[in-house]
């Protein structure tokens, strides 16, 4: 008789002798708390069967004063029961007192210190320097992660060698029948440079139904929980520095996807966040990289006459949104939209010698809906992505 155990749920992986091995008394555990039923081991074994190894796996926590955070989170990390796996925490300046705790609790991680903070895309192309695993996770510190989260994505990596970098299914770590803004089951584009989700658009976060539980391509994959090979990530030149947080997983996907390589989403692996760790939504800063981030992001991987098409478009959409916050009172959001706006002029002149383009254009990006996602949700009162998507 065959026993059917769910493909995301093996706790324990060996391979030296293709000898897969499950800690049902876990599994039984982890299903009564997650409800979350998937592929079937079988399946995965015979997959697997046909490789000499498995890569090894390095999850990069970049960490900025967030002890409470590792303090929290990391266990969950350190049981990971996937193997070959080295975790390490990258340091990007704390003056906490997190490295001192990394090194007292937590032996086994290895630790990257950097002297200062430089965000997001700094501190992470300087980590992943000193990381030589094929696969590579860049990870939120206030993320939770299942045991077994890590083995499917890898079975999804070893179906395609052009595929370059994998989102997991992001759900609210607060309301975990509940998708998460960051990224929740995979992340599109549209026509304009406006992100959105699988599972979310705009404001508008889903429940998970379980309704986009199918593997597909993807726009981007976000840097919240991001699987990627390590070749690949440097191929391209990492990520933008002059972006430093937010949208930066966007532009880096974007370029993989010029370049010829496939992003995906493999929803069978689930973990769960908090948000917001940093810098809290209705922030001002956050406001202003991501508006100016996304123009030059626009600027950068478009070309020709769609390039200063889009630009254009953003610009006019942008201040409607602009003054329309205004009128309601936030005053705040308005000056980081005008300041956004003023400094992607300042980068056309002086600071685009410090960012990366894409080095070659090979084929058209995936996961692009080609329409404005602004008058679709706002005009047209669609709310969810099934209702403007049609697969």
């Amino acid at each position: 008789m065959t026993m059917h155990v769910p493909i995301t749920d093996i706790p324990i992986f060996q391979y030296d002798s293709l000898f897969i091995c499950c800690d049902l008394t876990n599994l039984m555990n982890y299903n009564k708390r997650t409800n979350y039923f998937h592929q079937e081991a079988p399946i995965f074994a015979r997959q697997m069967s046909h490789y000499n190894h498995l890569p090894n796996v390095g999850v990069v926590v970049l960490n900025w004063n967030g002890k409470h955070f590792l303090q929290q989170f990391l266990p969950s990390v350190m049981s990971t029961t996937y193997k070959p796996i080295q975790v390490y925490v990258a340091d990007n300046g704390s003056t906490d007192d997190s490295v001192e705790f990394i090194k007292t609790n937590f032996p086994d991680v290895k630790l990257i210190e950097m002297r200062q903070n430089t965000g997001f895309t700094g501190g992470y192309n300087e980590a992943l320097q000193h990381v030589e695993e094929e696969i590579i996770i860049l990870l939120n510190s206030d993320i939770e992660v299942a045991p077994n989260w890590i083995t499917p994505v890898v079975a999804l990596f070893m179906k395609d060698e052009k595929i370059a970098a994998i989102q997991p299914k992001i759900l609210d770590y607060q309301l975990r029948d509940q998708f998460e803004y960051a990224g929740a089951a995979g992340g599109w584009i549209d026509a304009y440079g406006y992100p959105f989700s699988r599972g979310r658009i705009f404001d508008t976060i889903e429940k998970d139904h379980h309704q986009y539980e199918n593997e597909s391509e993807i726009f981007w994959a976000s840097g919240a929980a991001m699987f990627i090979r390590r070749k690949c990530f440097f191929e391209v030149g990492g990520l933008d520095p002059y972006f430093f947080a937010h949208q930066e997983e966007i532009d880096l996907c974007w370029r993989l996807q010029l370049a010829g390589y496939k992003i995906m989403s493999c929803p069978s692996s689930v973990v769960y966040h908090v948000g917001g760790g940093t810098l809290k939504k209705e922030n001002p800063q956050k406001t202003y990289l991501n508006f100016r981030n996304n123009l030059i992001m626009l600027f950068k991987n478009n070309s020709g006459f769609k390039k200063w098409y889009t630009i254009k478009v953003r610009f006019i959409l942008d201040a409607i949104s602009a003054w329309k916050n205004l009128l309601s009172g936030n005053v705040s959001f308005f000056f980081a939209v005008a300041k956004a706006h003023f400094n992607f002029f300042g980068w056309l002149i002086i600071g685009r010698k410090q960012s990366i383009f894409p080095q070659k254009r090979v084929q058209e990006p995936s996961g692009v809906f080609h329409g404005n996602i602004v008058w679709e949700y706002f005009i047209k009162g669609k709310k969810r992505f099934s209702e403007i998507v049609k697969n």
